[in-house]
């Protein structure tokens, strides 16, 4: 008997991880660990657990009706949780709030570790705690930052995966903003931030074909993480780029750790793009100016993509105008909070 490891995203942003058994189904496991997904019959009838599958392997048998989930509707991807048996680590969308399900946010108090100007644009935060080792979160995903002495939050992609008890931010500084006013102003090692998360569905799935990493400045974060989980497990099968963009030569940081992930791993190469004309990197301009055809392998690729606004309108224009559509485009975008 196998027990995989499935990751069921709720309407809000909030994701729960519980193991499930391939003997029995992806509800029956969720209840099993306190998390009640909506459900009626069990018996495959009424579709009121109807969900979708982003990605692993499962069999549904054929004790369910047509009413219930129909062959077009299991073909698209949707499954009833009340049926699913696992056949390997899935990700599960649940059409439903975290609330309704009886699961909230994690919510952590930590301490800092570590806090310092990188740039004149970015900030990088390490955190720790006694809990951090066993928060659970998708390379990819981030975290509500409460901003101390208030009660506003600011949203953090979480810049790599727990180790010893700590974990790191790499945060944009914007000048006059409250998170960033703290970070560079009186924030020193000792002082108390409660996270709360993990949340979001930009996380990086199962390595089955060639990635397409594109990020715009802080927005690489997300992406030092998913290279965390992707060396940890020995490396990629297939060819991983990243470009990551910048305005500034200046804004480029952890180019240390994009070398290191090279050196380490045959399959991931990575790009420097600064839009500054009197850059002092070869490759100047926009992301959009240096995506290759063979980056593309003609649509036969997974895209992710974490920068501003912008930038994502930018790439999914040209995409159109290539005529390039990708397997999977995964994005995320974010913006200043002042």
């Amino acid at each position: 008997m196998s027990t995989y490891k499935i990751a069921l995203n709720f309407e809000d942003g909030v994701t729960r991880f519980i193991d499930c058994k391939d003997s029995e189904t992806v509800a029956d496991a969720a209840y099993r660990q306190k998390i009640n997904v909506p459900i009626d019959c069990r018996d495959g009838a009424c579709g009121a657990c109807k969900s979708s599958c982003e990605s692993g392997e499962f069999d549904m048998g054929s004790n369910y009706i047509d009413d219930a989930l129909t062959e077009e509707e299991l073909k698209e991807g949707f499954v009833l949780t009340c049926q699913m048996r696992p056949k390997s680590d899935c990700v599960v969308s649940i059409p439903a709030s975290s609330a309704v399900c009886k699961t909230a946010q994690t919510s952590l108090t930590t301490t800092i570790k570590d806090v310092r100007l990188v740039s004149d644009s970015t900030i990088t935060l390490t955190v720790a705690g006694d809990d951090i080792q066993k928060l659970s979160f998708l390379p990819g995903q981030y975290a509500n930052l409460q901003v101390p002495g208030t009660e506003a939050h600011r949203a953090y992609s979480f810049s790599s995966m727990p180790k010893d008890g700590e974990v790191s931010f790499l945060i944009r500084n914007v000048p006059g903003g409250l998170m960033s006013s703290y970070l560079t102003g009186s924030a020193k090692p000792g002082d108390t931030l409660v996270m709360n998360g993990p949340k979001g569905s930009f996380y990086l799935r199962d390595i089955v074909r060639p990635v397409l990493m594109l990020a715009g400045g802080t927005g690489l974060a997300p992406f030092t993480a998913m290279l965390d989980k992707i060396a940890a497990a020995g490396g990629s099968p297939f060819p991983v780029h990243l470009i990551y963009g910048v305005n500034n030569d200046t804004d480029l940081v952890d180019i240390d750790k994009l070398e290191a992930f090279a050196q380490s791993m045959p399959n991931f190469s990575y790009a420097l793009v600064v839009v500054d004309p009197n850059s002092a990197q070869p490759k100047k301009g926009y992301v959009t100016n240096h995506l290759e055809a063979g980056q593309l392998h003609d649509g036969e690729v997974d895209i992710y993509l974490c920068g501003p606004p912008p930038m994502v309108e930018a790439v999914n224009q040209y995409l159109r105008d290539q005529g390039v559509k990708p397997v999977s485009f995964h994005y995320e975008k974010f913006a200043a909070s002042a």
